[in-house]
């Protein structure tokens, strides 16, 4: 029984080796999301943080910044969303698709 543990135990190990590495690698993946027909867009990284953002100057209303606020977060929103499913099917390829809490 022992030995099982250990094979178990050396198995984790190697799958917690290629989910650091998955990990380290999205941090240069990145996904894009806009909204507004295109009048905001954003770039997200695997580590959901945001990269970039462009805003179309016509979209830019001193009389409407509420408008504009709404179209960043979405924009924000969706690109983090992305970036999300993105991970978890890169984590699925070594989990064999098991849901492990705290990873995807």
């Amino acid at each position: 029984m022992a030995k099982g543990f250990g094979n178990i135990m050396k198995q984790a190990k190697m799958m917690q080796e290629k989910i650091g590495k998955i990990q380290e690698e999205m941090a240069n993946k990145t996904v894009e999301a806009s909204a507004g027909g295109g009048m905001i867009t954003t770039v997200i990284n695997g580590r959901q943080e945001m990269v970039s953002i462009k805003i179309d100057p016509e979209v830019v209303n001193p009389d409407d910044v509420e408008m504009l606020e709404d179209l960043i977060l979405a924009a924000v929103n969706e690109g983090i969303k992305r970036s999300q499913e993105m991970m978890a099917e890169e984590m699925s390829k070594i989990t064999g698709g098991m849901k492990i809490p705290g990873l995807t």
